[in-house]
């Protein structure tokens, strides 16, 4: 659970800083750099829910799958 937490909060922290950081490049660079940053972060976000919902196969206490190792 730990793996899948740490994952997913990267990603969203990555994608947040490439849209708050997007202004900024605005100003100094140029339009073009600022929607090539707004298109990666936008996805960025299916990629981190992704990663979040696969189960760690080596973590015992993690029982939300319901195929694999680890399933009920």
């Amino acid at each position: 659970m730990k793996r899948r937490v740490r994952q997913y909060s990267v990603l969203m922290g990555i994608c947040l800083l490439l849209f708050a950081g997007s202004l900024p490049v605005y100003y100094l660079f140029g339009t073009g750099w600022a929607v090539a940053m707004g298109a990666v972060a936008s996805v960025i976000p299916p990629i981190a829910m992704t990663l979040g919902n696969i189960a760690d196969p080596k973590d015992p206490e993690d029982r939300d799958n319901r195929y694999g190792p680890n399933a009920e």
